[in-house]
């Protein structure tokens, strides 16, 4: 990309050199929010019943998953492991891009999270959890008598 020498606008230099930095170091905030190359990959959704909450998690066996929801706070951890060959005579691995090894995760839940109503299923990798919201958070239609 050509850049000329004597920049027209300077500020917008300043704002792309604070984007270049924020980027290397990896902090910035982004439409994934912050600490993106986390595991595993979370979306993260709400309806007026429940909190709905997607983790990518390929390769983690059901019983390695430790959830923990306590005072609004939802924890995820657990392990995946290696999936290539240990290292010994003739073994070499060439390409290693997958992650494996601990993970932990942390999620502020809002207020009304109910902690007695959570739900935890694991399917092809993607594991779901539903938290329900308490009832007297719940919308309701009130009569006019």
């Amino acid at each position: 990309m050509y850049r000329s020498l004597f920049p027209r606008d300077i500020f917008a230099e300043m704002d792309h050199l604070q984007r270049d930095m924020q980027q290397a170091f990896d902090l910035s905030p982004t439409i994934r929010g912050f600490g993106r190359n986390g595991f595993p990959a979370l979306n993260v959704g709400s309806t007026p019943h429940s909190i709905e909450i997607f983790a990518f998690a390929p390769g983690v066996a059901p019983e390695s998953l430790e959830i923990h929801l306590e005072r609004g706070v939802l924890t995820l951890a657990g392990e995946r492991k290696r999936s290539l060959p240990e290292g010994g005579a003739g073994t070499a691995v060439h390409i290693d891009e997958r992650f494996d090894g601990r993970f932990h995760r942390v999620l502020t839940l809002p207020d009304d999270a109910d902690p007695d109503a959570v739900t935890a299923k694991l399917r092809d990798g993607v594991l779901h959890l539903t938290v329900g919201r308490h009832a007297s958070a719940q919308p309701r239609r009130i009569t006019v008598q």
